[in-house]
């Protein structure tokens, strides 16, 4: 056992998590950050998904730490990589030009600026990574967490962590359990949130699909992989609600679940430079080949590049079998989404129809070199939803549709410690439940929401805040995580400064008004102007 302290420990390093350590090493704590994965960055890194960010992010919206990861990616294709000249001189740069996002990019590059961000406070002395390792076990003294134990995944060591503050920042919320902490899963009664769209019972093992993303590229020759073990069950899988087997180009319009049947066509010969990436007016996933082009190869110059690179994070391979959390099942449901990616892969390979009559693209290769593994597939699994912590205020249906509100401006709150933006966006669930996409407010992010009903000394820094199954499907995207874990890292240095609880925060006007005036210092926008949801 080898023991660490520091004033504040993140626990996964994810982009909540990283985006709580800079701001506490902004703040002049001392840091240890955790990461279970060889890469720091979560879904944007590990798991390969690129931003999916709202309508007016290049305007505001956001914090000026996340503008300044965005602009830090664009900074690097254009110092290091060989882009035409008409791309670099774009101000809005977007290096796959893909459909989801204005930045849809290879996620190497977000390691690159992620580790250059965290650079000098690794040299300075005052933040410790323990990569590769994952909570195990936690200590509790009262309604205090007194240590953390993380464990490598590949030596086993054990390492004990003891801080002032313990923000989780894990994908699935990893330490709520170990720690004792109140927290829900799954879909809640609508007894309970007085949500419309809740179920009559609560259903706790009811959550989003997660997938297991893989990255190609299409290039001459046969690269036509293994056929997969399990390929024939999954051929001839079809969810009731589907409208075709899942191995297939047709499925549900998220927005309206009508059967639609998408395209997808590797030999597109696109101008890059006019596309644009806008949810509001579409989700932009008609096209599957430049849904989630994370490179365009006509962004760069001749020959640099032997294809556009596209990320396959698609309905087909939403993984609809079981929860991961809590659940004894977990590395078997594991498993099985990576195998549900494989044989989507090969009957993209082997049967997905073609322009010209025919069936399968065979020059469809797997990019580990893009992936960071041996295999093509993300390091991680791309996970939609968390254990959710019990707050003190939980951001409910009524706070954020357009339908329940009878109104489509601003979600405001008193205690707003941020903002965020996306429509209410549920995948099909373990559960048997269809796509639930409900259009949505820009919203504000309250305090209540990243307060525990009990424990003085954690903080939730990711998708584990205070929200439902239902209002997570608008919490759950990159910008808005990102806003999360830095006001959770700012929130726990500013607690240690002023030697309080993040609950006095709260309650106390004055003090609240000094954190928030903080927040605003640090570029962190508390309001939305004058906007519409969509």
């Amino acid at each position: 056992m080898v023991d660490h302290t520091a004033d504040i420990a993140v626990i996964g390093g994810g982009v909540g998590g990283v985006a709580a350590a800079l701001a506490a090493l902004r703040a002049g704590r001392s840091v240890i950050l955790t990461e279970e994965y060889e890469w720091l960055g979560g879904q944007l890194t590990s798991q390969a998904v690129p931003p999916d960010e709202h309508t007016w992010i290049e305007q505001f919206g956001a914090t000026r730490s996340y503008r300044q990861l965005r602009e830090g990616i664009r900074e690097h294709y254009r110092r290091w990589y060989p882009l035409t000249d008409e791309a670099r001189r774009d101000p809005y740069l977007n290096p796959g030009a893909g459909l989801v996002s204005r930045l849809c990019h290879e996620p190497r590059v977000a390691v690159a600026v992620i580790e250059a961000l965290l650079a000098p406070h690794v040299a300075g002395g005052r933040l410790t990574i323990l990569r590769r390792t994952r909570p195990v076990a936690a200590e509790s003294a009262g309604d205090r967490i007194a240590g953390v134990t993380v464990q490598g995944v590949l030596d086993g060591d054990l390492h004990r962590i003891s801080a002032g503050y313990v923000l989780d920042a894990t994908e699935t919320g990893e330490l709520l359990p170990l720690a004792g902490a109140e927290y829900v899963t799954g879909f809640e009664a609508q007894s309970d949130t007085g949500e419309p769209s809740a179920p009559a019972v609560a259903q706790p093992d009811n959550v989003q699909a997660l997938s297991w993303c893989f990255v190609m590229d299409h290039v001459d020759g046969d690269h036509t992989i293994d056929k997969p073990a399990d390929y024939d069950r999954w051929a001839s899988f079809q969810p009731e609600f589907w409208g075709a087997p899942m191995l297939s180009l047709t499925g549900p319009d998220p927005r309206t679940l009508e059967t639609f049947t998408r395209t997808f066509t590797p030999t597109v010969d696109d101008d890059p430079q006019a596309l644009l990436a806008d949810q509001r007016a579409a989700a932009g996933d008609r096209e599957l080949w430049t849904f989630r082009r994370i490179a365009s190869r006509r962004m760069f110059t001749d020959g640099a590049y032997a294809s556009d690179i596209v990320l396959a994070n698609w309905p087909m391979i939403d993984y609809l079998g079981g929860s991961i959390i809590d659940n004894p099942d977990a590395d078997r449901h594991l498993e099985q989404a990576r195998s549900l990616s494989l044989s989507m892969f090969y009957w993209l390979q082997t049967e997905a129809p073609r322009p010209d009559g025919g069936t399968g693209w065979p020059g469809l290769r797997l990019r580990p070199d893009v992936a960071g593994t041996d295999d093509g597939l993300a390091q991680a699994p791309y996970i939609r939803e968390s254990r959710r912590l019990r707050t003190r205020r939980t951001v409910v249906e009524g706070d954020l549709s357009i339908a329940a509100r009878g109104d489509d401006g601003p979600a405001r709150y008193p205690d707003s410690v941020g903002v965020g933006m996306y429509r209410i966006d549920l995948h099909p669930t373990t559960g048997g439940d269809n796509y639930l996409d409900i259009a949505s407010v820009p919203f504000e992010i309250p305090l209540g929401a990243l307060v525990p009903i009990r424990i003085e000394n954690l903080l939730p820094a990711s998708k584990n805040v205070g929200t439902t199954h239902i209002t997570n499907g608008a919490f759950r995207l990159h910008p808005v995580e990102w806003n999360i874990g830095e006001s959770a890292g700012l929130l726990a240095a500013f607690c240690l400064d002023r030697g309080v609880k993040p609950a006095a925060v709260h309650a106390d006007a004055e003090l609240l008004a000094d954190f928030q005036r903080g927040l605003e210092r640090q570029g962190v926008e508390l309001h939305w102007p004058d906007v519409r949801g969509y």
